[in-house]
């Protein structure tokens, strides 16, 4: 299942002050810097409001359309965080162009029951994210993966998820995401007669004929 982002419009402002002590005045105003660059134009430096930053971010959008001093679309290439990752300090914004192909690295959520489970089976995730290339303008909000249909002793892999038109993914399809198998318990007295089975051998010690008789 996709959930694609709406375009989240971001207004900005030109900035036209650079340095530590003026970008922390510049945030105590509610306002966070940023850079543009991309397309081989010029770098701009900008501005923006935090609660407008914020929302666009709570909601998982990473292709915008910004306004104000620009009109320009832009992909949201890098966030720097505060040390509790409460605050976002500094935007990168690279240029895109809607139909234009970028590479994107997103989580894979899974959700529902899986059928296995009735007949003793476990889910297990074993692929957490997916790098995929597709338009800009597709990149999709998430990516979840339903495990409904899962039976018992089956796998979902990368070449069953469902991804944007035209995306391309960058990994093997044969990768498994998820999988559905029974739960391998091993007891106490196998664990000890499997560790104690063979005598292990000591790194640099010679064989005598003792041992080889």
């Amino acid at each position: 299942m996709i959930f694609m982002a709406k375009v989240q419009a971001l207004t900005v402002s030109i900035r036209d002050t650079h340095g530590k002590r003026r970008n922390r005045r510049m945030r105590e105003s509610g306002l966070v810097p940023a850079v543009l660059y991309g397309h081989k134009q010029e770098t701009l430096s900008l501005a923006l409001k935090v609660e407008e930053l914020d929302a666009t971010i709570r909601q998982g959008s990473r292709f915008v359309a910004l306004t104000g001093a620009l009109n320009e679309k832009a992909l949201i290439k890098h966030c720097q965080w505060n040390t509790w990752g409460t605050h976002v300090l500094h935007v990168d914004f690279a240029r895109v162009s809607e139909h234009e192909k970028i590479q994107v690295v997103l989580p894979l959520e899974i959700f529902g029951e899986a059928a296995g489970l009735k007949e003793g089976g476990v889910v297990k995730q074993v692929l957490h994210e997916l790098k995929f290339e597709c338009e800009a303008a597709a990149v999709p909000e998430k990516i979840e993966v339903s495990v409904n249909h899962l039976e018992f002793n089956q796998v979902l892999t990368v070449a069953d998820l469902k991804l944007p038109p035209g995306a391309k993914v960058l990994v093997d399809p044969a990768q498994i995401v998820v999988s559905c198998m029974a739960q391998v318990e091993v007891s106490e007295e196998e664990a000890g007669a499997e560790a104690g089975s063979e005598e292990p051998e000591v790194i640099g010690r010679k064989k005598t004929e003792e041992d080889t008789e």
